[in-house]
């Protein structure tokens, strides 16, 4: 047995593993940076509930960063992935079960006729955007400033997530040659869309734009916003990347586009990424979108992209079984359980004299802080930054004392599942006085 599982605290292991691991995590935003204090390091999870290596358990409003949809451990996953294991872990060749998932997507989404599977977010949304620049013959790529597309070269200009919480405008390492292939605009600004569309059109491959914005906190988009992004986008021959990596699957059984397509605001993007529910915990992720240029990739046509750990069997069987369970009755009961939350948090906040707008995507939902927010909520990113975001760490650790696990950063969604019942609401409405009241106290620093 190693000194990491001997551990008993999380300070010991927090120490262990900042002696082995950069920064002590394997993503930046487990590292409290944004809070403060000592991460939880999580022994086992169930149902609503997380237990850490201490032996506390948490109400947990993170589920996995969302793809915990049904609940942690639940049976039904639990048992396909057990049933996989056991034929074994991985072939590097086809197995039934990948055409299974991608025929259970495309049936939940329209636009998605072709579906290429992958391991990870940034893995999806960095072969769309090559599958755009091959199918155009382009190389620009407009993204919008606060929206997170995963880690790749050229996404990471004014993105949101973990960088929103450290207020890093890029990252080191990329090429300024390759930054400049990326043109950001601000979020929600069709005049500026248009501006760059004037300038630029003729050499823009692709827009790739968060179906609702979930990375900078929540910040949906302006009714008519997406559709008229698509308009736009085509009539200058790009493309449209709608990124669901975070809401798709999870705001409702088509994802965002889903809720949108039954509006007078309905839209057809050309190419979407998936991740998260995709996979029901286990690393899945997958781009699809219109058959022409699905068809691009390899073998078919000249797009590389490839993956021995593409389509596991054990993953993709976590996702058959997520998805076949997520049904009518889930997503009525996410809606219902998210809104008796954000009303609570909203209702304790209010009751201490703390300003705040409430942050709602379907679903996903967070908070902004300050007088600006109020009744309105945020637009872009650049108000989300603007916010009194120093009042969230005394609200997250008064949470987290209380037995409640929230994201540790104010620039995050909260994430609710189906197991979250009468009683797991009942200690996070427990918990919030006490953590309304922190934050009613908190002083910039």
């Amino acid at each position: 047995m190693t000194a990491a599982t001997t551990a008993t605290t999380n300070a010991e292991l927090f120490a262990r593993a900042q002696a082995a691991i950069p920064g002590g995590v394997n993503s930046p935003v487990r590292a409290f940076r944004s809070v403060g204090g000592t991460p939880r390091f999580l022994v086992s999870a169930k149902g609503a509930y997380v237990t850490d290596v201490e032996g506390r358990e948490y109400v947990d409003l993170v589920a996995g960063w969302g793809p915990a949809i049904l609940g942690h451990a639940d049976a039904r996953v639990i048992e396909a992935v057990t049933d996989a294991a056991a034929r074994g872990l991985s072939f590097g060749s086809s197995t039934p079960a990948e055409t299974e998932l991608a025929e259970l997507v495309e049936a939940r989404v329209a636009p998605v006729e072709k579906l290429r599977l992958v391991s990870t977010g940034t893995e999806a949304t960095m072969s769309a955007i090559r599958l755009a620049r091959g199918f155009t013959g382009r190389d620009l790529l407009v993204k919008f400033a606060g929206h997170y597309h995963g880690h790749s070269d050229g996404l990471l200009a004014e993105a949101g997530s973990g960088l929103a919480t450290f207020a890093l405008p890029g990252s080191a390492g990329v090429p300024a040659d390759i930054a400049a292939l990326t043109l950001v605009v601000p979020y929600n600004d069709l005049d500026a869309l248009r501006a760059v569309f004037a300038e630029h059109g003729d050499r823009i491959a692709a827009v790739i734009v968060e179906a609702a914005a979930a990375n900078m906190g929540v910040v949906p988009p302006l009714p008519g916003f997406n559709a008229a992004l698509v308009e736009l986008a085509h009539a200058n021959g790009s493309l449209v990347i709608s990124d669901e990596v975070l809401t798709g699957f999870r705001v409702s059984a088509a994802g965002w586009w889903g809720l949108e397509s039954a509006t007078e605001h309905a839209y057809t993007p050309d190419l979407m990424t998936f991740g998260k529910v995709i996979g029901g915990g286990m690393p899945v992720a997958a781009l699809g979108g219109r058959a022409e240029i699905m068809q691009q990739l390899a073998p078919l046509g000249p797009v590389y992209q490839a993956g021995t750990l593409s389509g596991n069997p054990v993953a993709v069987a976590a996702g058959v079984a997520t998805l076949r369970a997520a049904d009518a009755a889930v997503y009525a009961h996410l809606d219902g359980a998210a809104a008796t939350i954000a009303a609570a948090v909203s209702e304790a906040l209010a009751d201490e004299g703390v300003a705040h707008g409430v942050q709602r995507a379907g679903n996903l939902f967070s908070f902004a802080f300050g007088e600006e927010f109020v009744g309105t909520g945020a637009r872009d990113y650049a108000s989300v930054q603007r916010q009194e975001a120093y009042r969230y760490a005394p609200f997250f650790h008064a949470m987290l004392d209380a037995g409640v696990s929230l994201p540790p950063s104010v620039f995050e969604a909260w994430f609710v599942t189906a197991a979250h019942d009468e009683a797991a609401i009942d200690r996070i409405v427990a918990a919030l006085p006490a953590a309304a009241r922190a934050a009613a106290s908190a002083r910039p620093s």
